[in-house]
């Protein structure tokens, strides 16, 4: 629902419907344009009849809106969310590489990746502390122990590190120490982890489900948003079809489509969506050709030794040759 604000309205005015329609537990979205104002309203309208804000003289009139995630989608923020973490953008015309190992495996694994990645243009590291894995016998990461490295190699290297967050029992220590966190394909739907994920009003990285429509990813984002934060960053990692050729089926038209229903950033993960590292290249440059904000690569230095996802990761010079190969793809679409 959308409450269009009468020319010359002061501010003071607002007042009132302000309080009322947070005491009801609804989130106001501002939209101002050079001569027309409105108040977006998020949450559950339901609990509003139109005939209690048509009463307020300021009111010009109501617009019902059919969009039900309406701080993700586009016609409540026309403009591209721009995600600024240390000075390293990603969305609205910023193009950013995040890269590192799948999994945090040792303290010379994790900062041997991070200076090569970040020698070949990545701009943020990547590296799973906490791996959730289909069996409970694999290898599922070093846990805080992981973390402590992460740190270390931003420390060194400068990288902003991106991780997985899996429960909330690690919600204090993701919000001291990591930049921008990660929700995986399985947890895109964990409700409560959404939320709690949002109100720590930090950027975080939202990805696909398996079976996810791009409209569950947005309501999805809608969660997390509804939670306090404001800087999500949509990831496309393939979905799951009948093909058996790739891991999963990568769907590049959710670029496009995502870029037209909201103004987050879109990145694509071509190392889960594939799994075999020959692909990523193609994947990567035509993801970039599409129009993504980004992209999230798993890199490793030794990848047939690898404890986690060796056949979808690329070594530093394969990701070396694919940077210079995504800026010409870049340069030729200006």
């Amino acid at each position: 629902m959308i409450i269009v604000v009468k020319p010359g309205t002061r501010e003071e005015e607002l007042e009132p419907i302000r309080k009322m329609l947070i005491s009801k537990g609804i989130i106001i979205q501002d939209i101002v344009g050079e001569t027309t104002r409105m108040m977006g309203m998020a949450g559950d309208t339901s609990v509003i009849s139109p005939d209690s804000i048509i009463c307020y003289p300021f009111v010009e009139k109501i617009i019902r809106v059919q969009t039900p995630y309406k701080l993700a989608g586009r016609k409540f923020h026309p403009a591209d969310t721009v995600v600024n973490v240390s000075g390293r953008k990603l969305g609205g015309g910023h193009f950013a590489v995040i890269a590192g190992p799948c999994s945090v495996e040792s303290e010379e694994q994790v900062l041997s990746v991070a200076r090569e990645v970040k020698a070949a243009g990545a701009v943020f590291l990547r590296g799973g502390a906490f791996k959730p894995r289909t069996s409970p016998y694999v290898f599922r990461g070093l846990g805080m122990d992981g973390l402590e490295l992460l740190k270390a190699a931003r420390k060194e290297t400068g990288l902003p590190i991106v991780t997985e967050i899996l429960s909330s029992e690690y919600l204090d220590a993701f919000a001291a120490d990591v930049d921008i966190i990660q929700i995986g394909a399985r947890n895109m739907q964990n409700f409560t982890l959404l939320r709690q994920v949002g109100e720590l009003n930090k950027p975080v990285l939202l990805k696909r489900g398996l079976s996810s429509t791009v409209e569950d990813l947005l309501m999805a984002a809608e969660h997390v948003m509804a939670g306090g934060a404001h800087d999500v960053i949509l990831c496309e990692r393939g979905i799951r079809t009948f093909e058996t050729s790739t891991r999963n089926t990568l769907d590049l038209s959710a670029v496009p489509v995502l870029k037209e229903k909201s103004h987050l950033p879109v990145v694509i993960d071509p190392s889960h969506a594939t799994g075999f590292r020959e692909l990523v290249e193609p994947m990567s440059l035509a993801a970039t050709a599409a129009g993504c904000d980004g992209l999230i690569i798993e890199v490793h230095g030794q990848p047939e030794a690898a404890l986690c996802d060796g056949a979808q990761s690329v070594t530093p010079p394969m990701f070396a040759n694919l940077m210079v190969k995504v800026e010409k793809i870049r340069k030729a679409l200006i």
